[in-house]
């Protein structure tokens, strides 16, 4: 019987595919940082210019005219700055008592709120909207808006003290009550800014440490001090950063309150009101940028140190 053979088909020639190029290969393997670096440098250019411009004025002796003709004096406007003891440490001590004091109520406080709303409750959303609504006026309007209440004479403040048999106080008007009273308006207007960081923070935590130490027989100001506050601690560092470091930059509430100089004696004058008025009133742009550029070394520093006790709490 014969056999039928089928011819077989002559193997096909597969096109070499074209090798990659390194430099493509090298751009699919740092693509992220790729994309993002447009974005990058554009940011870093809107921070090192300024910066940098700002850094050459603090070692000239520019004024009148940032244009004007100027020398290069060195290091002689840091060393008057830093012996001038009327004006830039009583100015530093302000810095950081008005920080220091409204960043301690305001983590407190806003605890407190929180703790307040973390359970829910009838009503809670009105609640939450009433609380936040410091946040919507801008801090311009706010200032006015105190400056109007806190008036010696014919402010609200006053008139509900004297329904309740108390004198008239001086508020913003007294060289010693200044700055406390800024310091409560800057409480009253960012308190809802914690609140609202501390919440968030409290409605990611899990409810099983929380009914373990019920069931244990803790009490509520155990669990709070034992369970919560140790899990919410990285987000008490992250509110105590976004916060103070803002604080520290503090402006338009002093000057929308108190006006040039932080008053008649400097009584509310911090860094950023110095430097301010050395730019814009007497225009010594040197002085003012020696001022700025130390201020920005605190914040730095300020920066550094939360952000080190933020790593220290994850641990």
């Amino acid at each position: 019987m014969a056999t039928v053979t089928t011819p077989t088909a002559a193997p096909r020639s597969v096109a070499p595919t074209p090798e990659t190029p390194a430099w493509a290969r090298w751009a699919n393997h740092h693509r992220k940082w790729l994309f993002a670096a447009p974005a990058m440098v554009f940011v870093a250019a809107l921070i090192v210019v300024p910066l940098a411009w700002t850094l050459y004025l603090s070692l000239t002796d520019a004024e009148g005219s940032v244009r004007a003709e100027s020398e290069f004096v060195g290091a002689r406007n840091y060393l008057d700055v830093l012996s001038d003891t009327d004006r830039f440490w009583p100015a530093v001590g302000r810095t950081v008592a008005f920080t220091g004091v409204a960043l301690l109520f305001e983590v407190v406080l806003g605890m407190a709120v929180a703790l307040l709303l973390w359970r829910p409750f009838r009503g809670q959303r009105w609640v939450r909207v009433a609380i936040l609504l410091p946040l919507v006026a801008t801090p311009v309007a706010v200032g006015m808006m105190w400056r109007l209440i806190f008036d010696p004479n014919i402010g609200l403040a006053n008139q509900v003290l004297a329904w309740i048999g108390i004198g008239p106080q001086p508020w913003l008007a007294g060289q010693h009550s200044a700055l406390p009273t800024t310091i409560f308006i800057d409480i009253w207007q960012w308190t809802p800014m914690v609140v609202l960081i501390l919440l968030a923070g409290l409605t990611s935590l899990s409810d099983e440490p929380q009914e373990a130490a019920r069931i244990d027989g803790a009490s509520s100001w155990q669990r709070f001090w034992h369970v919560t506050l140790p899990l919410l601690m990285p987000t008490v560092v992250v509110a105590i950063l976004l916060r103070g470091i803002d604080a520290l930059k503090t402006f338009d509430i002093l000057y929308a309150t108190k006006g040039r100089g932080g008053g008649s004696f400097h009584e509310v004058e911090t860094l950023n009101v110095y430097a301010y008025g050395l730019s814009f009133d007497y225009n010594e742009y040197g002085v003012s940028s020696t001022v700025l550029i130390l201020f920005f070394l605190i914040i730095i520093g300020s920066m550094w140190a939360l952000t080190y006790r933020r790593k220290e709490a994850r641990r």
